[in-house]
């Protein structure tokens, strides 16, 4: 019988891990793969879904959200690739350098926000960087059941084509990649255009390149039920800042390198989350005053609920200003 599932802050439920390998692809990116320590299988996740990854580092604890690249029908392992950010908050360094196999870890249930439309005729997926991950997943899926897709991938180069050589030699007919270096540019407009009715788009990658998709297909016609994206804004640091959390009746300092969530984790506060990266909107917090300058980092609000000042998503946004009090 399998053991119980615990439950982890706000609700969400997660599964003890130990780490079974950890293989680096390229100069940046390393693939981490699990396996339960209670020697179970995993849940079944959908292609698309992602984990959120728990670490203790020197006794902060650091949540970040990655997609589940192995193949949805093998529920013996999880597997995540992780590209290491130099300049980012330290999450990914962490995951790299003080990880290893034979580790214990926490993640998370799979969550999924970008999962595929099976009504589509067609799928055509277009990756940028890390933002190949979702589609490993997704490719397993659709050769499985016999569905109809193509791949476009924009690489740096091809030192850093993550899975590049994998994917081309399975796939030749399906698999289309473009490196920067060798000024290789997907022709978007054609592609778009050369589409059979009831293709479903999906892109994942830098913001430049989802806005850019998206405003291309609106631009041909393409509605927008049929074009999906997948962005996970990592918290950017900060000036530090000072809330007041009227429900829980406690004032909580929020320090440069962490985010207002992980800064009402740390007291004790539960807030809910499932991306932690500015998507799933389940974070959403009503302000009850302010003084001061959001900074919205959110693809969830829109710009009116931004302008407003009576919301914020304390995984990504901060604040800048003398008074900040939420309803938490």
């Amino acid at each position: 019988m399998s053991a119980a599932p615990q439950k982890a802050k706000a609700g969400a439920e997660k599964i003890e891990v130990v780490v079974s390998a950890k293989v680096p692809l390229n100069e940046l990116v390393t693939r981490f793969e699990f396996k339960r320590r209670d020697g179970e299988l995993f849940p079944p996740f959908s292609a698309g879904a992602h984990t959120v990854v728990e670490m203790n580092d020197d006794g902060r604890a650091r949540l970040n959200p990655y997609s589940l690249m192995s193949d949805p029908a093998d529920r013996s392992i999880y597997a995540i690739s992780v590209r290491r950010d130099d300049e980012g908050r330290g999450g990914s360094l962490f995951l790299h350098q003080n990880v290893d196999v034979g580790d214990h870890m926490t993640i998370t249930y799979p969550v999924n926000l970008f999962p595929l439309d099976l009504r589509g005729r067609k799928h055509v997926f277009l990756a940028g960087g890390i933002g190949i991950t979702p589609f490993m997943a997704m490719i397993a899926h659709l050769e499985r059941m016999g569905g109809m897709w193509e791949l476009h991938y924009a690489c740096r180069n091809a030192a850093l084509g993550t899975y590049v050589d994998d994917l081309t030699s399975r796939y030749p007919n399906k698999v289309h990649v473009y490196f920067d270096d060798q000024k290789e540019q997907i022709g978007l407009a054609d592609l778009l255009d050369g589409q059979p009715l009831g293709t479903h788009v999906y892109v994942c990658g830098p913001k430049g390149m989802i806005e850019w998709v998206h405003s291309t297909a609106a631009a041909h016609g393409w509605p927008d039920e049929n074009v999906h994206s997948e962005e996970f804004l990592a918290p950017q640091p900060g000036k530090p800042f000072e809330v007041r959390l009227c429900k829980s009746d406690i004032t909580i300092q929020v320090s440069e390198n962490e985010s207002l969530l992980e800064a009402i984790e740390r007291c004790g506060v539960e807030a809910p989350f499932l991306c932690r990266g500015g998507a799933c909107g389940q974070c959403e917090t009503d302000v009850i005053e302010a003084d001061g300058e959001f900074v919205h980092r959110d693809h969830w609000l829109d710009d009116e609920e931004h302008a407003s000042g009576q919301k914020i998503m304390p995984c990504v946004s901060r604040f800048i200003g003398k008074t900040l009090v939420l309803d938490r």
